[in-house]
């Protein structure tokens, strides 16, 4: 290595450093507990079996759909308090194994590496939204599943590639956390009357999850550019690949939302992805990953392929949470 790429990478990692100083600093001066953030006993945090506010807004995917817009005023109150709690769980499963992958991570860093300590800021704020979640759930009463059993059932394992698979296992950081960031950017946006509860777990997970967005970001942006040809082309296609799969994981309820409150299948696979609108919304979750993929110069014509048979393909986000066009 010539003494130009040696400053030059070690310019790049002081650059990135600061960029992880910068976003420790935000976890310790904006930073939210679930137990001395929320009032969770306030007379207007009282979660109540028959609020109207439980209804979906025309912004969810389910709540805009003919079958669950005819439907008695009791019924979609009943199906959205479900699907909303049910949004809760596999969310903070989800954040299990992040946490547990991020544990692994560090467990391979050197003394004094700026990722060290944000990623156990990370951590530590992931740990708090699994409690804010899980309280949610449980004052719904819904008993509710989260993600897919096969899901579930690998969860043990997931958290082993932070440690074999870094890159992977990042890709997938943001395979989860873009489709829920994407979403409830959106209802916050919509400015539609919802339970002031479910509002407020929203604003404390959007605010805290754009820091863990642009980490992941950071962290692909600065690793992916120096692994060898061959892994980049590999890598090209498991982005795709795992953004699809976990996304189906955290967006699309299961069987379980047809038993426990009779949502027909037909109009969940409509809804999840098998219709025109289904389509559009699939892409628009992921214009800020392709953004990402083309920064990282990991769309090539076989990736691309992939986007494209995936249905996730698009024109990228111009800038980070660019809204989606009307």
């Amino acid at each position: 290595m010539t003494a130009i790429e040696t400053e030059r990478l070690t310019a790049d990692k002081l650059t990135y450093d600061e960029k992880l100083r910068t976003l420790s600093e935000g976890s310790v001066h904006q930073h939210f507990d679930p137990w001395t953030d929320i009032d969770w006993d306030a007379a207007g945090f009282v979660v109540d079996a028959s609020d109207p506010r439980w209804v979906l807004p025309e912004t969810d995917a389910l709540g805009r759909h003919p079958w669950y817009r005819a439907l008695p005023l009791e019924r979609q109150i009943e199906v959205g308090l479900w699907r909303q709690a049910n949004v809760a769980k596999v969310g903070l499963q989800f954040e299990n194994v992040l946490i547990r992958g991020l544990m692994e991570h560090v467990m391979t860093l050197p003394n004094g590496s700026a990722e060290f300590r944000y990623c156990t800021h990370e951590a530590t704020e992931e740990t708090h939204h699994t409690q804010m979640f899980q309280e949610f759930v449980n004052r719904t009463g819904a008993d509710v599943p989260g993600g897919p059993a096969y899901f579930r059932a690998l969860a043990t394992f997931l958290p082993l590639a932070a440690r074999y698979l870094p890159s992977v296992f990042f890709i997938g950081v943001l395979a989860g956390e873009e489709p829920i960031d994407h979403v409830q950017k959106a209802i916050l946006r919509a400015g539609d009357e919802m339970h002031p509860l479910l509002q407020r777990i929203m604003q404390i997970h959007v605010a805290e999850e754009a820091r863990h967005i642009s980490f992941a970001h950071e962290y692909l942006k600065r690793r992916v550019p120096r692994q060898g040809r061959l892994q980049r082309a590999a890598l090209s296609v498991v982005f795709p690949v795992v953004m699809r799969v976990l996304c189906d994981v955290i967006m699309v309820p299961g069987k379980e939302m047809t038993r426990d409150v009779g949502v027909p299948k037909d109009v969940l696979d409509e809804v999840f992805w098998d219709s025109p609108d289904g389509h559009r919304l699939l892409r628009e979750l992921f214009s800020d990953v392709r953004m990402l993929a083309e920064e990282l110069d990991l769309m090539n014509p076989v990736s691309r392929r992939v986007w494209r048979l995936l249905r996730i393909d698009g024109r990228p986000a111009r800038y980070r949470s660019e809204p989606a066009a009307a």
